[in-house]
């Protein structure tokens, strides 16, 4: 065999490392330099025309001992406790029922699980305020009229109705996340306490739960995280009443004139810590749980529970949790899409059924230009973040470079920002360092691969280390360079994790509003940034139009991008 000369082994060496080097820069300047910027803000007062900003450390002095604060720290407590333990228990006992027991329809119910996931957030809560408002709320005012009531039965526009939306809103996630916990255990443990005579609750409390616990305190944790950091209840829920938790507060000292931004940086630093503490305590949960493992080489079935009758009543349960986080919501917004003004279901109300909301919606002067915008963000962060993470994760799990455990955590940093905090630090670095992307598209778009970067290193990480390394060896003995590799060896067997991560970034980021609604302007808009101003301006039915016409694109999107999946790659287990 024929040595390839030096020059070209120098050329596909420095190649290898240019792109891995590139890589390094990159995850290192998005993670970093955010979070430096935010922390040098939160001590300076605000500019404004006539002052510069100063060195102060009243922003703290004002965020830590004000009496607001204290209860601001509490509503942030309170709101994630509930949301996280609300969503917890309904997805769990749904998880359990789907796993354990024999209650008809089940894969059905598992298809459906997976459809709220897709509904952004501002929509899913809009709905709500239309299903419970205490004025023009349907379920309201239909049990005050069944009853004969003169006030309504609940609130939306409180704690608990916050706790209520997002609950329901984040319990998908719970159930995914517990199905898989169930689905994995090994059921001997189970069946022994059975033919002990223990009956079914003693046994699910005693040893199923038991052996789900390393599952249950990592799923609380993540729904606790995402809990603190939502924008869109608290603001659409909790400002209208004076309800304030971190985010809302973060948003509304931005928005004052003039602006806080030093106040909005010490409020987000509190928040970071907040989410890096149960950020800390998930990845410490994932190294340490080997003593709860059942699974073995041994072969098992997962044990199902004959409920007998009761399976019908099981069933009915899964179709009230249909009804509360699909048909209702969904069927509210189409209701109201089809009126000249909002107004509940009635025969009178059938009178000015009408498509102008739908015409309005049409015509709107940026809704062209804004689908074009989220699709172009969702395709090209989707790419890039799945492109960028395979080469991190080659670094990682291929390479013995030292330091490589720094990189994947830096490029796990941006999953402890929260939307709106990492909107706030992209603002204040972009602001004080002009390089052209304030106010453009770029912004968007290193917002949006910050944000989702986690994301993408989990899916490519789990395919990367099902590759061994012979497959690298014998092509470079074969005289293959690295990016020839790379190419035509690493991509194409990471192309399972490659499409997963591909499409469910894409879904998240053409959904996302929280880190778009501070950094946006004018031609910039993603199509969640016209719901939302939309509903600032009172355009309720047009809103509705537009919300269901965008959840009926996201559900064609998901099933086009299956199909993809499937033909190159995904395969169903």
């Amino acid at each position: 065999m024929v040595a390839s000369p030096p020059s070209a082994r120098r050329l596909s060496l420095n190649w290898q490392w240019i792109i891995v080097g590139a890589c390094i820069a990159f995850t290192v300047y998005i993670a970093i330099i955010p979070l430096g910027f935010l922390l040098w803000q939160s001590f300076f007062t605000p500019q404004t025309a006539t002052k510069p900003a100063v060195f102060t450390f009243g922003n703290y002095i004002t965020a830590y001992t004000n009496s607001d604060t204290v209860r601001l720290f509490l509503n942030s407590l309170q709101f994630a406790v509930g949301v996280s333990a609300f969503s917890f228990v309904v997805g769990t006992a749904l998880a359990w029922m789907n796993e354990r027991t024999n209650t008809p329809f089940k894969s059905l119910f598992f298809a459906l699980s997976l459809i709220p996931l897709v509904i952004p957030g501002v929509l899913f809560t809009v709905a709500w305020i239309l299903l419970g408002s205490p004025k023009i709320g349907i379920i309201n005012l239909t049990l005050m009229h069944w009853f004969n009531l003169q006030g309504p039965v609940f609130d939306i526009y409180s704690m608990w109705g916050m706790i209520w939306v997002d609950g329901l809103h984040y319990s998908p996630m719970a159930f995914l996340l517990m199905t898989a916990a169930f689905r994995a255990m090994d059921p001997s443990l189970e069946e022994s306490a059975t033919m002990s005579g223990a009956n079914v609750f003693q046994v699910l409390w005693h040893i199923t739960l038991k052996l789900a616990w390393p599952a249950i305190f990592a799923t609380f944790l993540i729904l606790f995280v995402r809990a603190i950091e939502s924008f869109e209840v608290p603001a659409l829920l909790g400002l209208p009443v004076g309800i304030q938790v971190f985010t809302s507060s973060i948003y509304q000292a931005v928005h004052r004139y003039p602006s806080q931004v030093g106040l909005a940086s010490t409020y987000a630093i509190t928040l970071l810590l907040i989410t890096t503490i149960g950020i800390y305590f998930i990845s410490k949960l994932s190294s340490s749980g080997s003593k709860y493992s059942t699974m073995t080489g041994k072969g098992f079935r997962p044990r199902q529970i004959d409920l007998g009758r009761w399976r019908w009543a099981a069933a009915g349960v899964f179709f009230l949790y249909f009804s509360l986080i699909v048909a209702l919501p969904f069927l509210v917004l189409l209701w109201s899409s089809f009126q000249r003004f909002y107004s509940v279901p009635s025969m009178e109300a059938l009178k000015n059924m009408t498509l102008d909301p739908y015409r309005f919606v049409l015509t709107y002067p940026n809704l062209a230009r804004s689908v074009w915008n989220s699709l172009f963000l969702a395709v090209g962060t989707a790419t890039a973040i799945m492109l960028i993470t395979s080469v991190i994760c080659w670094i990682t799990v291929k390479t013995k470079l030292p330091g490589r455990w720094l990189l994947d955590n830096l490029a796990s940093l941006p999953m402890v920002f929260p939307g709106l905090v990492l909107g706030l630090a992209l603002m204040i670095f972009y602001l004080n360092v002009d390089i052209g992307v304030y106010g453009t598209m770029w912004i968007l778009f290193i917002a949006y691969v910050t944000r989702f970067m986690p994301y993408g290193l989990r899916f490519n990480t789990t395919s990367m280390l099902q590759i061994h390394k012979e497959l690298e060896e014998s092509s470079a003995m074969s005289g293959a360079s690295w990016g020839t590799t790379f190419r035509r060896i690493i991509l194409p067997l990471l192309k399972p994790g490659l499409m997963a991560g591909w499409i469910y970034i894409m879904i998240v980021s053409i959904r996302e509003l929280s880190s778009s609604i501070l950094l946006y302007s004018p031609g910039t808009e993603v199509v969640s940034i016209i719901i939302w101003e939309l509903w600032e301006n009172g355009q309720y039915v047009e809103l509705s139009a537009l919300g269901v016409l965008f959840i009926l694109a996201l559900f064609g999107l998901v099933l086009i991008a299956q199909a993809v999946g499937k033909k190159f790659g995904i395969k169903e287990t």
